[in-house]
């Protein structure tokens, strides 16, 4: 069956349904203060769950986890972002606004694997770009929270 998907249904899946974040997490051990986590996830109804696993297999990584009554696949690991969910998104792009989100997503999740978000600067950059997507969401914090 794998044979048969289509990357670009899956593209078109993650536009619809699909998200690309980063969350921050006050760690007062780390040097700048906050813990960086990108993650990609894809959330849907338990009883139309087939294309979670079905990602799940294609991509080859993730995890799905039960949410209510929401199934979602995530990926959060920094070196399968970029191994495998970055280039699938780069080879069949998406085509709505959610792209510039992935670009940004993008953008990041390379900082993070050159360890960028270890250092105020890198932080700070990090920070800015993501505090600048998915303007729809709700936000626990500020631009001002994560650099003050």
């Amino acid at each position: 069956m794998l044979d048969s998907i289509d990357p670009n249904y899956l593209s078109g899946y993650v536009d619809g349904e699909g998200c690309f974040m980063v969350s921050f997490s006050k760690r007062l051990n780390l040097k700048v203060g906050w813990e960086t986590r990108p993650s990609f996830s894809v959330g849907q109804n338990i009883d139309r769950s087939e294309v979670l696993y079905l990602m799940k297999t294609y991509f080859g990584c993730g995890n799905i986890r039960q949410d209510k009554d929401i199934l979602k696949y995530e990926v959060r690991s920094i070196v399968e972002l970029v191994n495998f969910i970055l280039p699938h998104f780069n080879k069949y792009p998406l085509l709505s606004s959610k792209k510039n989100d992935f670009d940004k997503f993008s953008k990041i999740c390379k900082s993070i694997l050159d360890k960028k978000h270890l250092d105020i600067k890198g932080f700070k950059r990090i920070a800015e770009i993501a505090i600048s997507m998915n303007s729809s969401g709700n936000r626990k914090f500020s631009l001002e929270n994560l650099t003050e």
